[in-house]
């Protein structure tokens, strides 16, 4: 069993944009109001969220996230980790602290902005106890195998990630990614459910547009996408319009059993 819950489908800047009068921005339709991208995902035995953007605490009280066994981070960016703080909430449930997961690079720059709770020196109840768990190859959590996908993203130090269960290739997410490297390929094919980051229609430096993202799901041949990481670029109707009967944008909220 796996569960994927959409915290938030949103660009750094989330959909609303300040000062913008777009017709995206402007719409009534709750599928284009996008907190920061972020993923609660539950398995039989085990929850955890993937990223703690600005908007965390709101995600967590709409998705009713009552409790996690671990937090899992794609990179250091501010829209990924401005929430870290609002895991206090969780930390009475883990005597020994909440397990953080992250890339070396990524963790450091987590210690470096949360200094406070990785120093060990506020050891108050109402405060974030983090476990670090530097990511350097496949992980368990639970009944799941958790893959790290190391994915380009301009200059930094990004992982997607695989969840496989019982030898099969179940979900994978991929946020903030331009290019996927070789190596990746042959534990993405056929994945069953492909969750892209592609914010722009237009190319981009460091992120996936649409086109390269469709690209990307056609030469995977994953069952079905679900595009996130949206700007106010996507409509979601005129938009879901558009896609291969197999792909769908995403939106807050949206819980997929797989």
């Amino acid at each position: 069993m796996l569960a994927i819950t959409f915290l938030g489908t949103g660009t750094s800047m989330g959909v609303p944009v300040i000062r913008c009068g777009c017709t995206v921005c402007q719409s009534k339709d709750l599928r284009d109001k996008r907190m920061r991208s972020s993923l609660f995902v539950e398995t039989g035995d085990r929850s955890f969220v993937i990223d703690t953007g600005a908007e965390f605490r709101l995600q967590a009280l709409r998705a009713e996230i009552n409790e996690i066994d671990a937090v899992l981070y794609t990179h250091s960016h501010a829209d990924h980790v401005m929430g870290f703080d609002d895991l206090r909430r969780f930390s009475p449930l883990h005597r020994e602290g909440i397990p953080i997961y992250a890339a070396k690079e990524t963790m450091e720059n987590l210690h470096r902005i949360f200094n406070y709770a990785f120093s060990g020196k506020a050891r108050f109840p109402t405060y974030v106890h983090p476990d670090p768990r530097p990511i350097e190859g496949p992980f368990i959590l639970g009944d799941t195998e958790i893959h790290p996908i190391r994915v380009a993203h301009g200059q930094a130090y990004v992982l997607g990630f695989l969840f496989r269960q019982n030898n099969c290739s179940i979900a994978a997410y991929l946020s903030d990614c331009k290019y996927v490297y070789p190596e990746s390929f042959e534990l993405l094919h056929h994945v069953k459910t492909l969750i892209l980051g592609t914010p722009c229609r237009r190319s981009h430096p460091t992120h996936m547009s649409l086109a390269e993202g469709l690209d990307l799901t056609a030469e995977l041949k994953s069952e079905r996408t679900y595009f996130t990481h949206l700007s106010h670029d996507f409509g979601h109707v005129t938009t879901q319009k558009e896609l291969p009967q197999s792909c769908f944008l995403a939106y807050d909220g949206l819980r997929l059993e797989l």
